[in-house]
């Protein structure tokens, strides 16, 4: 019975940790009117403009069905345009809108700030860093 112990779970302080950091972007994306999922997925797009949805989903490790009412609610709020590849008309790009790219410069000190929130070394914050992207990448199997 100790595999149900809570304190025996790998995944609960992972879950935790995570809403704990999530969470601490709130008071400076609620002001802008943006999620953290929506902040993350900007993110994507500053780095390159014009990417398949399947693309960005990849990035986030976000599925469609999570990410295509995201995508819908940034291009209501006109932050983004969402257009068919003329090349392939299956496949649908992303792009910013001007007031879409102007987002970048009002969100350009939230990770120092954010940074400064995390009691952890520097040293320490890679190595977390390195042992996360080691499960997001891996293969996750269940058990029989």
């Amino acid at each position: 019975m100790d595999a149900l112990k809570l304190e025996n779970q790998l995944c609960f302080p992972l879950y935790a940790a995570a809403r704990k950091v999530v969470g601490l972007y709130t008071p400076y994306l609620k002001p802008l009117g943006i999620t953290y999922t929506q902040y993350i997925t900007f993110m994507v797009l500053w780095e390159q403009d014009g990417i398949p949805v399947g693309d960005i989903g990849s990035r986030l490790f976000l599925d469609n069905g999570t990410l295509t009412p995201l995508l819908k609610k940034m291009e209501k709020q006109g932050w983004i345009e969402r257009k068919r590849n003329p090349q392939d008309e299956r496949q649908v790009l992303i792009y910013l809108t001007d007031k879409g790219k102007a987002m970048k410069e009002q969100v350009k000190e939230v990770p120092l700030k954010i940074g400064s929130c995390i009691p952890l070394e520097r040293k320490q914050a890679k190595e977390l860093y390195d042992l996360l992207y080691t499960i997001l990448e891996g293969d996750l199997y269940e058990s029989k």
